[in-house]
C-alpha cells in the first residue's frame, strides 16, 4: 500500500495507459478499481478523452492528471505544475505519482508490444 489514497492513483494509471494507448490495462483497472475509487463512468471517459480541465474533475484530480500528461509529453514536471502538486500532495506522495506513471509507462510497452488480448470481464476504451 502507498501513500496516496486509491482515487489518486487509479486516476495516474488510468491516464498513463489512455495516453499510452494502453487499452488492455485501463480497462482491467476500469473493471476492478474504478467504483471502489469513486471513478464514475464520465470520468473514466475523461480519462481517454478528456483533459484535466473538464469539469468532472475537483482540484487534487487536476493535478493528478497533469502531472500523468506532463509526464507523458516531457519526461518531466515544470517548477509551476510541482509547486501545485506540492500544495496538495506531500513529498513521498509526489514521488509516489511520479513513480506510479513510469511503472504504468513500462506496463504499456509490455501489453502492447505483446498485444495481450483484451480480458473478457474488461471494458474497451470508450468511443
Amino acid at each position: 500500500r502507498g501513500s496516496i489514497a486509491l482515487r489518486a492513483r487509479e486516476l495516474v494509471i488510468l491516464r498513463t495507459c489512455a495516453r499510452c494507448g494502453a487499452g488492455y490495462e485501463w480497462g482491467v483497472h476500469v473493471a476492478t478499481f474504478a467504483a471502489k475509487a469513486g471513478i464514475d463512468e464520465r470520468q473514466q471517459r475523461a480519462t481517454v478523452h478528456g483533459t484535466p480541465d473538464d469539469e468532472c474533475w475537483d482540484g487534487d484530480d487536476r493535478i493528478v492528471l497533469r502531472l500523468a500528461d506532463r509526464l507523458h509529453e516531457t519526461n518531466d514536471v515544470d517548477d509551476a505544475l510541482w509547486a501545485d502538486a506540492s500544495a496538495r500532495f506531500s513529498p513521498a506522495q509526489l514521488v509516489e505519482l511520479v513513480m506510479l506513471a513510469g511503472l504504468y509507462h513500462a506496463v504499456a510497452y509490455l501489453v502492447n508490444a505483446l498485444r495481450v488480448a483484451p480480458e473478457s470481464f474488461a471494458p474497451a476504451f470508450p468511443d
